[in-house]
């Protein structure tokens, strides 16, 4: 496995990288609709998600006046509720928060704190400012700072979501590292000149072979690996 180097800062992407997004979805779904079988629950899920991707696209091309999650999510939800024929509206107000519980992968927590040893940890989600310490708080992600695009009005891949990073990180874009389960997430940081390191996961975005990323990575013990190989421990001289 290769070293990363010359790293100052580690940025995250949040959703589908270190939060499991569509099982959440899935789990609250399930929840508002009891009586569905698991291939029902799944269709909602898509439905919710692609609402979500095409309004937030729309947003980042300038098609819609800008919105953030937790409206385009009560859109999603009622999109759902409509279809699964939901009409209590306590069920579909709290299906509209299952953004903000999300479980985390089961090595997210751990690598977090690991790389927090070592380096400045910086979360940047297109979840809302709002909704983002909810999500942080529900998964257990702690943080040296976490970074909402709704500060710029905008979504990722837009750069000035990945330029907030940089600008936060307070060192040259080459010494930042983003860290994503999405190619297309990495694509927009190395527009804008930051390192890149690709993390699989169950679902994603995988990589296609033209990607020329600085890592690849199956999880985060891994790329923990990468990113402190031959560094010193915490307080050594």
């Amino acid at each position: 496995m290769d070293e990363i180097r010359d790293i100052e800062a580690v940025v995250f992407d949040v959703l589908g990288t270190l939060v499991d997004e569509s099982g959440g979805l899935r789990a609250a779904i399930r929840e508002a609709t009891p009586a569905s079988d698991e291939a029902a629950v799944g269709d909602l899920v898509t439905l919710w998600q692609q609402y979500c991707e095409r309004e937030q696209q729309r947003i980042q091309q300038g098609h819609r006046p800008y919105a953030n999650t937790q409206v385009i999510d009560a859109e999603a939800a009622r999109r759902v509720a409509e279809r699964a024929g939901i009409e209590e509206p306590a069920v579909v107000d709290r299906l509209a928060t299952a953004g903000q519980r999300l479980p985390p992968w089961d090595d997210s927590v751990a690598g977090l704190e690991h790389l927090a040893r070592r380096f400045p940890v910086i979360g940047l989600s297109n979840a809302s400012r709002t909704a983002l310490p909810r999500l942080n708080a529900h998964a257990g992600l702690r943080w040296h700072q976490a970074l909402s695009a709704e500060t710029v009005r905008t979504y990722k891949p837009a750069p000035e979501v990945y330029r907030l990073a940089v600008d936060t990180a307070g060192c040259p874009p080459e010494r930042v590292l983003m860290v994503a389960a999405h190619a297309w997430d990495l694509r927009g940081a190395r527009a804008v000149g930051l390192r890149t390191a690709y993390v699989r996961r169950p679902v994603g975005d995988p990589p296609t072979s033209s990607d020329d990323f600085d890592g690849r990575f199956d999880g985060l013990d891994q790329l923990v690996g990468a990113l402190t190989a031959g560094q010193p421990a915490p307080g050594s001289p």
